[in-house]
């Protein structure tokens, strides 16, 4: 170490000492690249193994169980017909000494799926009850710039009627409502409302743009609203447990028939799976059969059968003449 200061250098210790200017990683490290490549190699080989080792087979579910006690991770999840799984929800309500007007809730599993990779895009209905189960009325607001038609809807119970000067408001957060209804008149106005009410803004697809404001009152402050949420789930309640069964049901069906109108009778029902529960209860899946409504596929092909026999006897009689 104390050659250089000396001024005297030992026979090839100059050369020893000398550090290159610039050194690779594979020249400063030769063992790293070498390690990376036997890393890789191993990567592979492990990779190849799995793709060769055949995946353990999952032991099938069984369908019902023979004893009280049982695991339920090993079994099917048993499904209930209607009248069934609401009598077991009013049971379960009096073993559990819960509250007997406690509401009664459905989740229902949708198949948005249509033909090559397009779907049902996700919607909100609204649709009048054959049972109503609260005394809660919707907010409703009429967009109309005549005062004949403005008195018309006040006394039908709007909760709020006006023209183009509430579009300030809205787009403010001033005002708000449960629906919004308007009439053919001022529907060009309302365009800078479009983005702001999204599926509230008034149509006629949707039964909210028309000339029979008592009518569009009438059902928009009674109606039951539902939407789908994450992309393909509807929850919403749909009665109260202490109501008689036959209205449970028929509430349940009403919306049941709604939801299904969203997707073409053509393709596989909408509805893939349904769950009714109470506030307080376990889910209980439901039988489909007898909920989701019938599709006479064999009166369609009779029908069409008979329009192709009728094409086929002009066309028959004008080779006979």
């Amino acid at each position: 170490a104390l050659a250089p200061r000396c001024g005297w250098v030992l026979p090839g210790l100059e050369q020893r000492l000398a550090v290159p200017a610039v050194l690779s990683a594979a020249t400063a490290r030769p063992y790293a690249a070498a390690a990376k490549t036997a890393k890789k190699d191993g990567k592979r080989t492990r990779q190849g193994k799995d793709k060769e080792q055949p995946r353990p087979r999952r032991r099938p579910l069984m369908s019902k169980p023979v004893d009280d006690v049982y695991l339920t991770w090993l079994y099917k999840r048993p499904s209930y017909e209607l009248e069934q799984a609401v009598t077991m929800l009013k049971k379960f309500q009096e073993l559990d000494f819960t509250h007997p007007k406690q509401f009664v809730y459905i989740n229902v599993f949708l198949d948005m799926a249509l033909q090559k990779k397009k779907k049902v895009d996700p919607f909100s209905s609204g649709v009048t009850l054959p049972h109503r189960f609260t005394d809660e009325v919707n907010k409703v607001l009429v967009f109309t710039e005549n005062e004949q038609e403005a008195e018309l809807a006040q006394e039908h119970g709007a909760a709020i009627v006006g023209g183009v000067e509430l579009i300030k408001w809205i787009l403010e957060d001033e005002i708000q409502a449960d629906f919004y209804v308007a009439v053919p008149a001022i529907i060009p106005k309302l365009i800078p409302l479009r983005n702001k009410l999204k599926r509230k803004y008034p149509s006629t697809r949707r039964n909210s743009l028309g000339s029979d404001i008592p009518k569009m009152l009438q059902f928009f402050r009674e109606c039951h609203e539902y939407s789908v949420e994450d992309e393909n789930i509807i929850k919403t309640r749909i009665a109260r447990l202490d109501m008689p069964t036959e209205h449970i049901i028929a509430n349940l069906k009403t919306i049941i028939h709604d939801i299904c109108t969203f997707k073409p009778s053509n393709y596989d029902p909408i509805v893939r799976r349904l769950v009714i529960r109470s506030s307080t209860s376990e889910g209980l899946l439901l039988n489909l059969d007898g909920i989701l409504p019938r599709v006479e596929k064999a009166e369609e092909e009779e029908e069409k059968n008979a329009v192709d026999e009728g094409r086929e006897k002009p066309a028959q009689e004008s080779v006979s003449t």
